[in-house]
């Protein structure tokens, strides 16, 4: 009413003017009201699309992070059987990759247990290596496991030779991650980062494969040998495939061996 007579004269009327005072606060109290119903119903609705859209996200981003985990753990093992594979060629004796599949429990023994038995061909005191090196040898056996007893044991002996003076010793494991090289002559030619392989006596080991390298050369006064403490050269920690190498079957008579 009052917008419909407000063309026809210049100003309201004081009656006009009480009614707009009084209406004027209530409209507004009205409109703003609306405005905020509408504005919390829009964000109440934008916030349930975002809540879902960031649940959608978060799934999409540990599904991504599960699949990249997955990428670099099938990256790490294709690089720890590339390195088996050009260890196999560089032997060149048959062997069986083998996975381990537990530690010993009672920590008497350095020890580890692979998932290949003698189903698999696998026999006791076959010579376990991995790219790195000298492993252990299979001191136990059933049908699809067996047991290998590791080089860094106190039960373990390897006959070795260090690399660049071809002085010999023996690896004795002393229960820890060294072991030391025992039965070398004082007057013997032996520097600290000196490498010593298998000397490939004893029947177990092929002759050149990595034992480690050494650590610390002492001499102590009124004793026949050497000090010798050795690093190996696997990482015992971090073992999770090896390889076993199998012997030859050898021809049981000379026209065996000509044919």
């Amino acid at each position: 009413m009052l917008s419909s007579s407000s063309g026809q004269r210049p100003s309201w009327n004081p009656v006009e003017q009480v009614i707009i005072e009084i209406t004027a606060p209530l409209q507004k109290l009205i409109k703003q009201t609306v405005n905020t119903a509408e504005d919390l119903w829009l964000s109440y609705f934008y916030l349930v699309n975002l809540r879902h859209e960031n649940r959608q996200l978060k799934r999409k981003v540990d599904g991504l992070g599960a699949e990249n985990s997955r990428y670099r753990e099938l990256l790490t093992t294709h690089e720890r059987l590339k390195g088996l594979l050009q260890f196999k060629q560089a032997i060149n004796r048959p062997v069986l990759a083998a996975q381990v599949i537990g530690r010993d429990p009672t920590g008497w023994f350095k020890s580890i247990v692979i998932d290949k038995g003698n189903r698999a061909g696998l026999r006791p005191n076959m010579p376990v290596v991995n790219a790195s090196g000298v492993v252990g040898r299979i001191v136990s056996i059933s049908p699809n496991y067996a047991k290998v007893l590791l080089i860094i044991d106190q039960n373990s002996a390897v006959d070795c030779l260090i690399q660049r003076s071809r002085d010999r010793g023996i690896a004795k494991g002393a229960s820890t991650e060294i072991f030391k090289l025992d039965y070398v002559v004082k007057s013997s030619d032996v520097a600290v980062e000196d490498m010593v392989v298998t000397s490939g006596l004893g029947g177990v080991f092929p002759k050149g494969l990595p034992v480690g390298q050494i650590s610390e050369v002492n001499e102590i006064s009124g004793e026949l040998f050497k000090d010798i403490k050795l690093r190996p050269a696997v990482d015992f920690s971090k073992l999770e495939e090896v390889l076993v190498i199998l012997r030859e079957n050898k021809p049981s008579n000379p026209q065996e061996k000509k044919n």
